[in-house]
Order: C-alpha cells, then sequence, then structure tokens
C-alpha cells in the first residue's frame, strides 16, 4: 500500500490488550500517534513505550492519544502494559493485515540472516484522519520529543 503525508490513514480494526476492538474513528477530533514497534519486553520497544508513557501529560496537552501496534498477542501486550504501567492502549496485529497496510512489515536483516518483522515507525494523524508525519526506522532516544515537536506544528 503507498502510505504519504497528506492521505487519508488506513482503517484499523484490532484488539487492544483487553481484548476490546478499536478503531482510528474512536478517537475523533484528537491526533493520534500511531506507533509500530517489533516485540513486547524488548529493549528498544521498552524504552520507545516508556518514553511515550513519561511524556503522556504533554502529549494530551497536544490533543494527542497514543497507540503501540505490534504482531504480540493480546495477552503479551496485557502483561507488557502492566508491567511498565502503560497508560496508553496496545494493539494486536497477530495477522499482520495492518502491519501491512501502514507498509511497515518488511525485510530486515541481523547477522547475515534475513527475516519478516517490524521496521519500527511512527505516523501522525491529524484530527480530520490524514497523516500528517511519518517518522520511519524510529531511533528510540529522543523519538518522543520529535513526535512533540511535530504535534506542535500542526
Amino acid at each position: 500500500m503507498n502510505i504519504k503525508v497528506g492521505l487519508k490513514a488506513p482503517s484499523i480494526k484490532l484488539k487492544n490488550q483487553d481484548g476490546k476492538t478499536v478503531s482510528l474513528t474512536d478517537f475523533k477530533g484528537k491526533n493520534i500517534v500511531l506507533y509500530f514497534y517489533p516485540k513486547d519486553n524488548t529493549s528498544g520497544c521498552t524504552k520507545e513505550a516508556c518514553n511515550f508513557r513519561d511524556e503522556l501529560p504533554k502529549f494530551g496537552k497536544l490533543n494527542a492519544v497514543i497507540l503501540g501496534v505490534s504482531p504480540d498477542s493480546v495477552e503479551s501486550h496485557l502483561k507488557f502494559k502492566k508491567k511498565y504501567k502503560l497508560p496508553f492502549d496496545l494493539l494486536s496485529d497477530e495477522k499482520r493485515e495492518v502491519l501491512k497496510k501502514y507498509d511497515v512489515w518488511k525485510e530486515k536483516s541481523m547477522y547475515g540472516r534475513k527475516y519478516m518483522g517490524v521496521e519500527r515507525t511512527t505516523f501522525i494523524i491529524d484530527v480530520k484522519g490524514k497523516i500528517s508525519k511519518i517518522f520511519p526506522k524510529v531511533k528510540v532516544d529522543k523519538h518522543n520529543a520529535e513526535v512533540m515537536e511535530a504535534l506542535r506544528e500542526l
């Protein structure tokens, strides 16, 4: 799928950590920080989630909600959310349908071995449901600050 700034964000219908179906339309009138990450309880993913958690009040002041998406199960998300007291939904895409819609399911390489996985990417979706910013191949350190800066520019 062709994902670009200015286009309408592809729809989402995924279960959160509590098994409740969540879609983008649930957040009408809000900016959405939709971040895709590879795996619960891994060092980079934990740091990214905790950085968003720690800055959540600032995101709230910018009329933004945060949603994390990975191919982990609902049960894995629930444990991850509880362990790190994450105050936002984690959405389970075990079938990788949304990951593919947002073009973040990619061939990766580690130690010469090729495999399919999530390319850490963040999308900012504005109040009109359009993609206003894409952060590909996210570096976790200071990522929440660059996302906040982009939200301030909306």
